[in-house]
């Protein structure tokens, strides 16, 4: 599994895999040394020869072997991690310059919350790829080819065996590889889903319970949280099912060497000193395989996040224009205007606007007609649309992005706020207004008075506004698009889900651009368009009327269908409203008569509150620190039920290092039989336990595993 395209996108990242490489061998290399060295000073001491001069020599060679095995493992570690960080840094650059390029129709390519996950937990993925799954893919090649030219002059039956049961690792990868592909492919399909749909839920949580449709969603959150269980679990089966096959795999092939070393060393065909480094690096033909299929997994998701991340890299741009639009003739002209997000149900369909320049018009019908995509078609947001559209005379399409820019604000009913201040928030639009020019723009939209009583223009805003209220933060961003200053205006529902007051606000800045701008409102409230030039009314996709108010309202079409039902609820909510008033005044009533009683025992209250406020305070002072031993000690208890999987899980897991441990155990008492130094073992029950051992580690590691995923 090796991408060239995302290797070529982090050149930086390539010297520090080729370093890790290089670090990871020699520390092999030290390795082998020093198997080599104990094993020459055991057969020395075996044949009576050994003295202080060759310890003195084993002494040495283990000390410098350890040592440099640490430093170049520590320094290969290190050497991941710069390729991580390498790699992280520069697929997030590129990530972001394309939604840039992309620009506001980087939605017509992926939702935000696709794009979120691609930034910031595609990426993430990408550490494990870069750090250690892509240098141990080539130590992983190099170590077994090191290892057979070390291991062949010593015995080369063995070393054959042992370098032909090295590709059996590979082949099951690249078996389970094309199965891997695609349940990691429907795991990350879901997590995107999933997580677009919770994105999207959060953002328009007040409109869900507004419409009372958080129930709908809620069970829609529900299948998809269940889809993405079930992936999960799908992912996990195959990697239980692989680990396992990988372990028989790599602890065969060394159980398979060590045998055939000790078959070799009984037919005198190679010596102990050989058989005994033979022993101990067996197991290194496999390990680096073993652990490159522990990383595959992990790179399986990092290449699944890599190919929505081409998804997106590969979008197709908006193709930009040269041309300019004259300010004084900033008039809109739409002509057959198409649409459709996802190519099969188009959203809009033959949809012809005039919207000359300096008129005020307001676009309007039921939720799904498509009136949000028409505005964003006019301000270039979206453009993969059929038709023309034309500002100033010239096709959208081959306007400038700046002149665009400077042509036409545009305004969505939940305009983004950044962390700051008024002032910084403000002066995005102009950064050239002075602090006159804001206090004007924050004037006209009944906003200055609180900015002065909250401490001014560099009061702070937080993320998103979430300082302010829903209201505020509208009439805020109504500030800075009056301060951007354009000759076209475009409002997409920036009155929805605000107060009465923002509301008018908001109304009287728009009936105050009407005439010195072009001004086309989006939007549901159909008394803010009494005074408006020309209405479009859309109904399905399709453009059914258009005219001013009046004789919209009085002919019994689409627009006097939604006037009558406006009008119906405004006489609803004005006798709510005094009900309400009527209620609140009974209440007022009570709580004053409430009030005349606890007035006499005031002293007493706050006495009582007092007491109760030490009473809390020595409680929460004298409450015992838990140690970490009493929390382990209380969550095992409250997974009682699970006790026997847990001790399970424990008996396979010592039970499985076992079976790796006693590999090379009960070789050394075969090597030693054979040598004539018995050990109660027979050098052919030594090789039965060896196969044994070598044979049950990839069952009980699954078992193991499979109790502690349960």
């Amino acid at each position: 599994m090796f991408s060239k395209r995302l290797i070529s996108m982090v050149p930086s990242a390539r010297r520090c895999v080729a370093g890790s490489v290089a670090l990871q061998w020699v520390a092999l290399v030290a390795n082998v040394a020093l198997f080599m060295t104990i094993g020459w000073f055991l057969q020395l001491l075996l044949e009576g020869e050994a003295g202080v001069q060759s310890g003195a020599v084993v002494a040495a060679v283990a000390a410098a072997a350890m040592a440099v095995r640490f430093a170049c493992q520590a320094a290969a570690q290190r050497m991941g991690q710069k390729a991580a960080s390498a790699a992280k840094a520069a697929v997030r650059q590129d990530v972001y310059q394309k939604l840039v390029r992309l620009g506001p129709s980087y939605r017509e390519a992926t939702s935000t919350g696709e794009a979120l996950q691609i930034s910031v937990e595609g990426v993430e993925h990408l550490e494990s790829y870069f750090g250690s799954y892509l240098p141990q893919l080539f130590y992983a090649a190099l170590a077994p080819l090191t290892l057979f030219a070390c291991l062949a002059p010593i015995s080369l039956p063995t070393a054959a065996v042992l370098l032909a049961c090295v590709p059996l690792i590979p082949l099951s990868i690249v078996a389970v590889q094309k199965i891997a592909k695609r349940v990691m492919g429907q795991y990350w399909g879901s997590y995107t889903d999933l997580g677009s749909l919770f994105l999207e839920s959060i953002q328009g949580l007040t409109t869900l319970k507004v419409f009372q449709a958080d129930g709908r969603r809620h069970e829609a959150m529900n299948r998809e949280a269940e889809s993405f269980r079930k992936a999960t679990m799908r992912l996990l089966v195959m990697q239980l099912n692989s680990i396992t096959v990988m372990d028989l795999f790599a602890f065969g092939g060394a159980a398979a060497g060590i045998v055939m070393a000790l078959l070799q060393f009984s037919a005198g065909a190679a010596t102990f000193a050989g058989v005994f480094a033979i022993v101990f690096l067996s197991a290194e033909f496999f390990l680096p395989l073993r652990t490159l299929g522990s990383f595959f997994h992990t790179a399986m998701s990092g290449m699944a996040a890599a190919d929505k991340m081409f998804e997106l890299l590969d979008a197709p741009e908006p193709r930009g224009g040269s041309l300019d639009v004259d300010p004084a003739r900033a008039d809109i002209e739409c002509e057959g205007v198409a649409y459709s997000y996802d190519g099969r149900r188009a959203v809009l369909s033959g949809v012809d606007v005039s919207i000359p320049q300096g008129s005020f018009v307001g676009i309007v019908g039921e939720s799904g007609s498509g009136k949000s995509t028409l505005a964003g078609i006019m301000c270039g947001s979206l453009g993969l649309y059929d038709g023309v559209v034309r500002v100033g005379g010239v096709d959208v399409r081959e306007l400038s992005r700046e002149s665009l820019r400077r042509t036409v604000t545009y305004v969505p009913f939940a305009s983004h706020l950044f962390e700051g201040t008024v002032r910084s928030n403000l002066l995005m639009a102009a950064p050239e207004a002075s602090a006159d020019d804001m206090w004007e723009a924050l004037r006209r939209c009944r906003l200055d008075g609180f900015v002065r009583a909250a401490g001014g223009l560099d009061v702070h805003v937080g993320p998103e506004g979430s300082d302010l209220s829903g209201g505020q933060r509208q009439r805020l961003a109504m500030a800075r698009a009056l301060l951007h200053d354009t000759p076209v205006y475009v409002l997409d529902e920036a009155t929805s889900n605000i107060d009465s007051e923002s509301e008018a606000a908001i109304i009287d800045v728009v009936q105050g651009l009407a005439g010195l701008k072009t001004v086309v409102m989006v939007t549901h409230r159909l008394a803010a368009l009494k005074d408006a030039d020309c209405i479009y009314v859309l109904e399905g996709g399709r453009m059914v009327e258009s005219g001013r108010h009046g004789e919209l309202a009085a002919a019994d079409g689409a627009y006097g269908r939604l006037w009558g039902k406006q009008e119906q609820l405004e006489v609803f909510a004005q006798q709510a409203g005094r009900v309400d008033v009527s209620l609140g005044e009974a209440e007022a009533d009570a709580a004053g008569d409430v009030s005349g009683v606890g007035a006499g025992a005031g002293t007493d209250g706050e006495a009582g509150a007092a007491a109760a406020g030490d009473a809390a305070v020595s409680a929460g002072a004298g409450r015992a620190r838990r140690s970490h031993l009493s929390v382990m000690a209380r969550l095992v208890g409250l997974t009682k039920p699970l006790l026997p999987v847990m001790a399970a899980a424990v008996v396979l897991g010592v039970l499985g290092f076992g079976g790796a441990i006693f590999l090379t155990v009960f070789a050394v008492y075969g090597l030693l039989d054979l040598s004539g130094v018995p050990e109660g073992i027979g050098w052919g029950a030594a090789v039965a336990a060896v196969a044994v051992c070598g044979i049950v580690r990839g069952p009980l590691r699954y078992g193991e595993q499979l109790c502690n995923h349960y």
